[in-house]
């Protein structure tokens, strides 16, 4: 078995430096692997589409399409006890892990749970939860959720493309997370599609967090965006920062950033790429690569 991808820091160092809250006018936050980040701000903490487990691992261990993990886990999901607001941006079970959430929602008896309104029932089963529950915050595209000092303004994804319920509810969204002067834009899983940079341009936003892991066929997997064209979204939207995700994560459906740095660098698009378990301070303490 392959050596895994060590984290930045993890376990317990991790939780030290979260615990070490800045007293800067500004967020942080920490890649959590896949599209899981930790967004600190005010000493609030929102969990974006997170997965820390090996579920997938063991699901598809003896299947023609194994999950093989890479990076290390960076930390034990029982263990973040502070976290006021968690996020799905679709049913993938890499961004609404039972595993992850169930025994986060343990440590949070009042955490809530964003999801698109399209996969509540879904979310509910999956997570043992009513469909009436208050831990659970369902909004569709175009729609706007406020929970404490974070706005969450749903935007349509296209994984491999847009998808509705019979009600035209969407069933992958990304989210545009709002908060005093700043804004986030987490696109989920996606590829590019008619009228995104239009949507998407409405919002001053400060850092673009998007896949670049790509599609092939031979993967039987819905893709995303290849590393250029993350970097040429963030670049047409005026993102001031873009990190990329979605990689390092199983060996059969990865991408190294290679693509994305080198357009980024072409571009004059300001970027960082992040290790597991590393954080991005905004506005950032030294200049952004160019």
């Amino acid at each position: 078995m392959p050596k895994l991808i060590s984290c930045h820091q993890k376990d317990q160092v991790l939780l030290d430096d979260i615990a070490a809250r800045s007293g800067a006018a500004g967020f942080r936050v920490w890649w959590l692997g896949q599209s899981g980040y930790l967004l600190q701000y005010q000493n609030k903490h929102v969990l974006i589409d997170p997965y820390l487990s090996d579920s997938l691992t063991r699901k598809y261990l003896e299947t023609d399409k194994p999950h093989t993990r890479m990076t290390e886990l960076v930390v034990d999901p029982a263990k973040l006890d502070f976290v006021d607001v968690a996020t799905s941006s679709h049913n993938h079970t890499d961004h609404l892990d039972a595993e992850t959430l169930v025994p986060l929602l343990r440590v949070n008896p009042e955490m809530r749970i964003v999801v698109p309104e399209a996969n509540l029932v879904f979310a509910a089963n999956r997570l043992g939860l009513p469909e009436s529950s208050d831990h659970l915050v369902p909004v569709d595209a175009d729609q706007s959720h406020t929970i404490g000092p974070f706005t969450f303004h749903a935007i349509p994804a296209a994984h491999d493309e847009l998808t509705t319920d019979e009600q035209g509810r969407h069933h992958f969204v990304g989210y545009i997370i709002t908060f005093g002067p700043f804004a986030i834009y987490h696109s989920g899983d996606t590829r590019l599609y008619d009228g995104m940079e239009e949507r998407l341009g409405r919002f001053d936003i400060d850092l673009a967090i998007l896949p670049i892991n790509g599609r092939a066929p031979e993967r039987r997997v819905a893709g995303n965006l290849w590393g250029a064209e993350a970097a040429q979204l963030a670049h047409d939207i005026g993102a001031k920062i873009v990190t990329p995700c979605h990689y390092d994560m199983f060996t059969f459906n990865t991408e190294p950033p290679d693509q994305f740095v080198e357009m980024c660098q072409r571009l004059g698009q300001p970027y960082e790429v992040l290790t597991c378990g590393q954080k991005l301070e905004y506005p950032p303490g030294s200049n952004p690569r160019k």
